[in-house]
């Protein structure tokens, strides 16, 4: 068994829960490490019950005193960093040190940046007005928090697509309810107890662990509704929350392309595309997830790519540094890996490297390269999610584009160039939420933009004032400051009332619209 100190999970009542539980493994050992419950319909509601009688308590703490919680948890976090990187590195599988990497410095980040950025975000605008007929009247936008908010989180990242949502939903003043994967839940009960720590109001943030179901139940019960995970359950989620119309923001997947012109540089291409094909075992909605390489440095860019794949070290977490991929969480996308390498081989396609599971009590599958393939293969189609890089030879910039455009994904892309006016022309042509130009991901990291997918890669946006806008309700406030006691509009009509509307509609819109010089 483990060694790692477990989360406490009587922290939400949870261990005084009879019934079914959920076992939850290393994938990389295949050990048992630890039990939750798999919560029922009941224990969701009640979860849901009290973060709602504790959301006004939290809610009135204001902005200052909700970013003060924050800023304790991020000093909860670096204290804890070996045991939050440590039990995500068990439950996940990938190495400690890319946990720290990839997920602890993203969300110590975010705690920080909506602590201080949130205020602004939904600070009340003042609303100044251009119609005639408002004149001696003040309008103001406010944002109000929905109430409870239910966030439902994937497996692939455990801290930061899961407790990364949460963050600003609280500092907008929301009670929070996180449902992880019944896979990962234990880094969810971990930054459960931070929040206690840190001197968050109890129940404002509850863990609520378990299988569908139980996230079904949280749909049912909560004001707002923030998922990441597939399309196909993200469609459920939308459909399920119509029947009450509880607003949803969805991240979906994602079948991200990678653009390589004939004047990139190619060791800087080859180096980011098999870094962020592998990275977490390529189980990222943003990974690169295809290669559509300009034929002239065709050849060049592939024998990197090998190259530097063939190189990467495998196998269960140990010390830091001393594997590159981990395992594979979820063994339904194993399964799935498999599937695609198997149907584009059957097509043609040929493995220069990897193509196999690797030895081993965990699940691990070899890092994969795979050339002379074309979209009649699922690995360019549909989202593998796994340590696999399909690189296809183009004949120019726009058949690359094009190719790119040839999905039902939009959610981020990358393009490289030396030229960067050609880059970002390029990048202006690609349909995705994201682009970056000689780089991939990294956008991520500015909070102050929006992240958003198009197509079938989700709605709504984290990150930017769209990212804790959509936690709240906009109420738009008119005062009435200078007026009469009675205006020409109001009671009775009359027909002298009518005309004078008439010419004043004449007069105000009825003009030609003059021409710019």
């Amino acid at each position: 068994m483990s060694t790692i100190e477990k989360p406490g999970l009587q922290g939400n009542g949870q261990a005084e829960t009879a019934g079914k539980t959920v076992p939850v493994e290393n994938p990389a050992t295949g050990e048992i490490i630890a039990h939750v419950p798999d919560m029922d319909a009941a224990q969701v509601k009640a979860l849901v019950d009290r973060a709602r009688a504790a959301q006004p308590a939290w809610h009135g703490l204001g902005f200052d005193g909700r970013a003060e919680v924050m800023y304790e948890l991020r000093r909860w976090m670096v204290d804890n960093r070996d045991r939050v990187a440590a039990t995500i590195s068990e439950e996940n599988g990938k190495p400690a040190d890319e946990a720290v990497f990839t997920e602890l410095v993203y969300v110590c980040d975010s705690l920080g940046f909506w602590a201080k950025k949130g205020p602004k975000y939904l600070a009340d605008e003042r609303v100044r007005t251009h119609s005639s007929l408002l004149l001696g009247k003040k309008v103001i936008v406010r944002y109000r928090p929905y109430g409870v908010v239910g966030v439902i989180g994937p497996w692939n990242y455990p801290l930061s697509n899961n407790f990364g949502d949460v963050i600003p939903a609280l500092v907008a003043g929301n009670g929070v309810v996180l449902k992880p994967s019944d896979v990962t839940p234990l880094t969810s009960l971990l930054m459960e107890e931070g929040f206690r720590a840190a001197g968050g109001t109890p129940d404002a943030f509850l863990v609520a662990t378990g299988r569908g179901g139980t996230g079904a139940a949280l749909v049912d019960n909560v004001d707002m509704v923030m998922f990441t995970g597939s399309t196909a359950t993200g469609k459920k989620i939308m459909a399920q929350a119509a029947e009450r119309l509880v607003p949803v923001s969805l991240e979906l997947g994602g079948k991200d392309p990678m653009i390589v012109l004939k004047d990139a540089d190619l060791e800087r291409a080859a180096n980011t595309a098999v870094r962020w094909a592998m990275t977490n075992s390529g189980q990222i909605c943003v990974s690169v997830e295809r290669v559509y390489v300009e034929e002239p440095v065709y050849d060049q860019f592939v024998d990197k790519v090998v190259e530097k794949t063939r190189a990467l070290r495998q196998g269960a977490p140990g010390a830091a540094g001393a594997v590159d991929v981990g395992a594979m969480t979820f063994p339904p996308q194993l399964e799935k890996v498999e599937a695609h390498v198997k149907d584009a081989v059957e097509k043609g396609a040929r493995v220069l490297t990897g193509g196999k599971r690797a030895d081993g009590p965990g699940r691990f599958y070899e890092p994969t390269v795979l050339v002379d393939v074309d979209h009649t293969m699922d690995c360019m189609m549909d989202e593998t999610f796994g340590p696999t890089l399909p690189i296809m030879k183009v004949r120019d910039e726009e058949e690359a584009v094009r190719l790119a455009n040839d999905s039902r994904y939009g959610l981020s892309s990358s393009v490289f160039t030396k030229d960067v006016e050609k880059g970002e022309r390029v990048a202006r042509q690609v349909e995705a939420g994201s682009t970056c130009v000689n780089d991939a991901l990294t956008n991520y990291l500015a909070q102050e933009a929006p992240f958003a997918g198009m197509k079938s890669s989700g709605l709504g946006a984290r990150h930017g004032a769209a990212g804790i806008r959509k936690y709240c309700q906009p109420q738009t406030i008119l005062v009435t400051r200078f007026a009469p006691s009675k205006e020409p509009t109001m009671f009775p009509n009359s027909a002298r009332k009518a005309k004078l509307f008439e010419r004043a509609l004449v007069l105000m819109y009825g003009r030609k619209r003059r021409s710019r010089a």
